[in-house]
């Protein structure tokens, strides 16, 4: 064997075998340490955070993200004071990168931030009823040029409405397929949106018509709930916490608003209207209606619907509450429910 053949044996008996290395991990060196918003923390008041060394590791610099946006860089180990303000409520990623004896590791955890102030509350007076037909099970509903539009659920029985309010009377009806589940609806600059429960799909409508014209998809929201718009964006719901914004051209998902009081998330948001600058977003399975933020998610009010069921036919197909529609009137909705056989004109009044 030549003397070169045998140096390379020697050099691969000997050599370690970095494959199998275990790369450090930032949790056996630091730890990261919050002023108590990881439980809630109000959006208004800055938190504290700093990086604490485990093992003697010696701590040179640390940049500080709030979801990837850039907030905040310390010397050292010294706590940071973070400016929250402004920001999106809900569970929000803190992440670090720390700058450490000529190494760098990445750290990062979850705050939770909450609304600054506590809801009002609201009650209402029932104003006037109106028809509504028992076996629809309402699950979107908005006024147009004082017409009403309803979108109705269930495999089988969904569809699209248009009607006379006052009368209760159906003008026009396009059913959905059998594999379809009727969810929330919206108008905007023509078209009629409706949604579906569970088959990532949602219909465009022409509103003259009443023509289905096309189809949307949904992207990281999994599911369709309910639909409202501001005159330039549509929002979604989709059974969790959370809200999303659509581009009105294309549909896409854009972003979204997660929805808190000053102690906790409102989770089932469900059918939604847009009322002056606010979304009006029906609690499922809650008599309630939470007024919300659209651009930080705080909940600003709750309306307190309890007892208006009772106002209705009692039967065994009978639902919750769900279909709120906004005609303009100050303090004034349009609300009613899953087979319910009245629409209920209610003022809201603040308790």
């Amino acid at each position: 064997m030549s003397s070169l053949k045998y140096f390379i044996i020697i050099i691969l008996i000997v050599a370690p075998v970095g494959c199998g290395d275990k790369e450090p991990n930032a949790k056996d060196f630091f730890a990261l340490e919050f002023d108590g918003a990881k439980k809630g923390h109000k959006v208004t008041e800055p938190f504290n955070i700093k990086v604490k060394s485990r093992k003697g590791k010696v701590i040179d610099s640390v940049h500080y993200q709030i979801d990837s946006r850039q907030i905040a860089t310390a010397k050292g180990d010294a706590a940071q004071s973070v400016d929250v303000s402004g920001m999106k409520l809900g569970k929000r990623v803190v992440s670090t990168k720390i700058f450490s004896e000529g190494m760098s590791y990445e750290l990062a955890d979850n705050v939770v931030l909450l609304a600054s102030e506590t809801p009002k509350l609201y009650t209402y007076k029932i104003l006037d009823s109106y028809p509504h037909d028992i076996n629809a099970y309402t699950q979107g509903l908005e006024f147009h040029n004082d017409t009403l539009y309803e979108s109705t659920g269930k495999y089988k029985r969904s569809s699209l409405r248009k009607t006379d309010y006052i009368t209760g009377e159906v003008i026009q009806k396009v059913s959905l397929g059998d594999g379809f589940f009727g969810e929330g609806l919206t108008i905007l600059n023509n078209k009629i949106y409706q949604l579906t429960w569970q088959e990532n799909t949602g219909f465009i409508y022409n509103l003259r018509t009443m023509e289905n014209t096309g189809t949307f998809v949904y992207g990281e929201s999994q599911e369709g709930w309910g639909l409202c718009n501001s005159g330039q964006k549509i929002f979604k719901s989709d059974g969790t916490e959370r809200i999303w914004s659509l581009n009105s051209a294309t549909l896409a998902e854009e972003g979204y608003i997660e929805i808190y009081t000053n102690t906790a998330k409102i989770p089932n948001v469900n059918e939604l209207e847009w009322v002056d600058g606010k979304i009006y977003a029906n609690i499922y399975q809650k008599d309630a209606i939470a007024i919300v933020n659209p651009d930080n998610g705080a909940v600003e009010g709750v309306i307190n619907l309890k007892g208006l069921k009772e106002e209705v036919t009692q039967h065994e197909e009978l639902d919750v509450l769900n279909g709120v529609a906004y005609n303009g009137e100050a303090n004034i909705l349009y609300v009613t429910g899953k087979n319910w056989d009245k629409l209920f004109k209610i003022e809201i009044v603040e308790k």
